[in-house]
Order: C-alpha cells, then sequence, then structure tokens
C-alpha cells in the first residue's frame, strides 16, 4: 500500500490552530538553537503539513527564543506533530536542540480571535539556506491575560480601535489570537491550560514603540499585567518587514 502523503502546509491566513512557543534557553545558547533550528526544523516541520510562521530572538531576554507555528485544524494539529517528532529529522537532531533548553513548555494554544483575524500570507520571502543576518523589521506582541474567554464587547474594541492604534504607529500587520479550548490532543507536548489570554502581534519596519495608547484602552479587561514581547525575526522567519 502507497503511503498516505501528508498534506501541504496551510497558508497563513487558514491557520485555523496556532501555537505560541517561547523558549527559555541555557545561557549563551541562542544563536547555537537559531542556527540548528533555521538549517533543520523550517521545511522538516512544513512537509509534515504545519507552517512554521515565524522565528525570533526577545531582544528583552536573550536567553529566550520565541516561535509560532499554525495547523489547519486540531485534526491536523496532531497528525502533523505525530509525523514530525515520530520522524528522522526529529530523532536525528532533538539531542542537539533539548541540549540547549531549560525549559519548552511555555506553550500558548490559540484560534483567530475572530474570522480574518489572524496572520496574512508571509509579507515576504523566506531566505535560503545560508543566508545571514537576521530579517528586516520588529514583531512587537502582547499576551493579555484574561478572567475568561473573551467577549464581543472586548474582540470589538480590540478590532477597531486598538488595531487603529497600532496602524497609527507603524504597524504594518496586526493579528489577534484568543485561547483554544479544546484539549489538547498531542499530549507530549504541554501547553498552558485554563490561562484565558488573548495575544496581539503588530509586525513593524523598525524599532517602532508599540504604542501607550493601546495598553491603555486594553488595561481594564485584563486580569493580570500583559507580557511584552518586542522580537526580531531570524534569519529565515517569514514574518518579517
Amino acid at each position: 500500500m502507497t503511503p498516505t502523503r501528508p498534506p501541504p502546509p496551510p497558508l497563513a491566513a487558514d491557520c485555523r490552530v496556532v501555537e505560541l512557543r517561547q523558549y527559555t534557553l541555557h545561557p549563551g545558547r541562542r544563536e547555537a538553537l537559531i542556527e540548528l533550528f533555521d538549517r533543520e526544523f523550517v521545511e522538516s516541520q512544513e512537509a509534515t503539513g504545519m507552517r512554521v510562521l515565524g522565528q525570533f530572538r526577545d531582544l528583552d531576554d536573550t536567553d529566550r527564543f520565541v516561535w509560532l507555528r499554525g495547523f489547519a485544524g486540531m485534526a491536523g494539529r496532531a497528525a502533523a506533530l505525530q509525523a514530525f517528532y515520530g520522524g528522522p529529522v526529529w530523532a536525528a537532531h532533538r539531542d542537539e536542540a533539548n541540549a540547549t533548553m531549560v525549559d519548552s513548555d511555555d506553550v500558548r494554544l490559540l484560534r483567530p480571535a475572530w474570522e480574518g483575524a489572524g496572520l496574512p500570507e508571509a509579507s515576504g520571502e523566506r531566505a535560503a539556506h545560508g543566508a545571514a543576518g537576521p530579517a528586516r523589521g520588529l514583531v512587537q506582541a502582547r499576551v493579555l491575560p484574561l478572567p475568561a474567554a473573551p467577549v464581543a464587547e472586548l474582540l470589538a474594541l480590540c478590532r477597531g480601535p486598538v488595531s487603529q492604534c497600532l496602524r497609527e504607529a507603524g504597524a504594518q500587520v496586526v493579528a489577534w489570537y484568543a485561547t483554544e479550548d479544546a484539549p489538547n490532543n498531542f499530549p507530549r507536548l504541554p501547553v498552558r491550560e485554563g490561562e484565558p489570554v488573548l495575544v496581539a502581534l503588530a509586525l513593524f519596519d523598525g524599532d517602532c514603540a508599540w504604542p501607550a495608547a493601546a495598553d491603555a484602552l486594553l488595561q481594564p479587561w485584563l486580569a493580570a499585567p500583559a507580557q511584552a514581547l518586542r522580537l526580531s525575526p531570524t534569519t529565515r522567519s517569514t514574518l518579517h518587514a
């Protein structure tokens, strides 16, 4: 019997499930992980039917690596993760990757906050293997803890005034994600559960500041302080200016 071929990776706009993954690394090991990731873990993951949406250096923590990957849905997520983590590329390089990490369990399982709220298709081409230097742009993000799933009034605020505020500050891309409440269907990789959040992503061309006015609009809705991230795309990130 001919083996079933995995589906092609979904377009960014068609990713109904997204993981925001934040890794704490051993001191001084981030560049080693980025070199390995950009070389070995981009096309090999996409060959199983998932989409690597972007990978980043955290500019405020030299020992944090942040990345995003997307799936067409929860069923596709389970199949793709099983194919990759049960496959030859991960088997060949997992020890080298894991040796850079202190913790890889800070993972948010997300969905677009409303229809069309997710990332559009990549704003630029992915750099070829062997390219040097970081990609252009800066991704500014907010992880917004909520007391419960976001209500319609909050989503309308994000879709309208907050997104407009970000664009007026120079954002080229604005995307919004909310917690996906479906059970984790690949328990080998833990995710944070029972912690509803909204995640805002804004791509700027240059070191633009996240506008204080956006934070002021969101503050009354928060259950705890927001996590602010300033993320510099790696050489082969598809999310860049």
